[in-house]
């Protein structure tokens, strides 16, 4: 892969390590796990997300979302990134156009909305938009010839004997 491509991947790695952190931040603190509450209240305080914090139904509607589709895609991307898995491809178009969909749904409401913070929030939500449309282009471009895994030797690795 060149250099555009590990750049790609580097970006992407980064969305998905990203989304791992910041969907359980959008749970409500009553969900939350205690140890995560600092994190939650820190974000608040820090953005005044007015989406998390008056926790209007469409927004908690897509944190669940987010917290029962998109967490366990990223966790897959992640892996199948790192393990050159045939799969990745598809679950880069699953996770970019879920992204885009939701990221979009949220940026509708802050841009019409008349909160002090909303300047601010488009700014943090709206690369998340082209973050996704870049995961579903990676999505869309095949891998040429075999794909070298980041870790491992691919699967099966240990059990191949030479004749």
């Amino acid at each position: 892969m060149g250099n555009l491509g590990q750049v790609v991947n580097a970006l992407l790695l980064l969305e998905f390590f990203s989304i791992l952190v910041i969907v359980p931040l959008d749970i409500p603190e009553s969900i939350l796990p205690y140890h995560l509450n600092p994190l939650y209240r820190f974000y608040t305080t820090i953005s005044r997300d007015y989406l998390v914090l008056d926790k209007p139904p469409f927004f908690m509607a897509l944190m669940m979302l987010e917290l029962f589709y998109l967490f366990p895609l990223a966790v897959l991307n992640i892996y199948g990134m790192l393990t050159a898995k045939p799969w990745f491809n598809s679950t880069c178009l699953l996770f970019g156009a879920s992204l885009i969909t939701s990221t979009t749904a949220m940026l509708g409401d802050i841009l019409g909305s008349d909160k002090p913070s909303a300047d601010f929030m488009a700014k943090l939500y709206s690369p998340f938009i082209a973050l996704g449309a870049l995961t579903v282009l990676r999505g869309l471009v095949p891998q040429r010839g075999t794909a070298t895994p980041i870790i491992g030797n691919g699967p099966g690795s240990a059990l191949k004997k030479k004749a």
